[in-house]
């Protein structure tokens, strides 16, 4: 089969079934109670649950794709052995059986990168709001975000703690939820809820929205768009990077949502670009809400080159 399915479809379906393991594995290192915590610098973790999954979804990828640039958040050797189970077989047929456009079946496995977030929200998971926590994997082509794997490990429905996938490809389909629309005629941004700086909470007070939801984690507020609650997801300057927004663009877009810098430009998803978004996310459900935030920011700019000039 694996010769009839385009590569892909199938690294796509890889990557649901290693992000799925690599919430297993996530919950497993809370359980046992030792995070591991490593402070990398200024509002940055990394704990053994952010190491261990980023080898679970690395050696399951390479295994089956070596051609596949693979660039993950944690630098962290991956030459030491993983244990077996770590290394995912499952390829779930209902990626694998979709329908795709002739131009798609022409991808390697060279021509994919993969931006990996192993654990996307350390600093929640350390706090106890799990729900904030993701697993992100985005597969771009060309530059360009095409598919993109979001899990939840900590979802819960009916009060017992299921996990979720929502997974997309561009132009060809989406699973793993079901989008819910935000109210018309408003406009609900959601931010950071421990990053904050006087630039955001000045754009916030250009913007004037309707509601501010302020919770952690790149992968958590893409949810909150899809899910209705939010039409935008904002941030003003640096401090994003690549795998926290691959996965992020591919999914919305597929939705019909907008993903550019505070200018309206698209990032580059390549393997020799800079992995930081040095100028900042509008992630935003549909063009409208994309374009009200983009105008507080060209406002701001406007106002900064006056200033400059008087």
């Amino acid at each position: 089969m694996s010769e009839t399915v385009p590569t892909i479809l199938r690294a796509l379906a890889s990557s649901v079934a290693a992000a799925s393991k690599a919430g297993e594995i996530i919950k497993n290192v809370l359980t046992k109670g030792d995070l591991g915590i490593v402070d990398k610098g200024v509002n940055d973790l990394q704990t053994e649950a952010d190491r261990s999954a980023q080898k679970c979804i690395v050696q399951t990828l390479r295994s089956k794709f070596p051609g596949m640039t693979i660039i993950g958040e944690e630098d962290i050797s991956l030459t030491a052995s993983v244990p077996s189970d770590w290394i995912v077989k499952d390829e779930p047929g209902f990626i694998t059986s979709l329908s795709c456009p002739s131009n798609l079946h022409e991808i390697t496995d060279k021509d994919i990168v993969a931006w990996v977030d192993p654990l996307d929200g350390t600093r929640e998971f350390t706090e106890g709001f799990l729900d904030h926590v993701t697993v992100l994997i985005g597969l771009a082509v060309k530059g360009k975000p095409l598919c993109g794997v979001i899990h939840q490990p900590y979802y819960t429905e009916d009060g017992v703690v299921k996990g979720r996938t929502l997974w997309a490809v561009v132009g060809v389909g989406f699973g793993g939820f079901q989008l819910k629309p935000a109210l018309n005629d408003k406009l609900i941004v959601t931010v950071t809820r421990s990053h904050s700086d006087k630039i955001l909470e000045d754009a916030l007070i250009k913007l004037n929205p309707d509601g501010i939801v302020r919770v952690g984690g790149a992968g958590h507020k893409a949810i909150m768009l899809i899910e209705g609650i939010a039409h935008a997801y904002i941030v003003p300057t640096k401090g994003l990077k690549r795998w926290d927004t691959c996965a992020v663009e591919a999914i919305l877009e597929s939705v019909g949502g907008k993903v550019t810098d505070i200018h309206g430009n698209k990032y580059v998803y390549s393997k020799e670009t800079n992995a930081s978004n040095d100028t900042g996310i509008i992630a935003a459900i549909d063009e409208i809400s994309h374009k009200k935030c983009q105008s507080v920011f060209q406002e701001q700019e406007n106002d900064a080159a006056c200033s400059l000039k008087s």
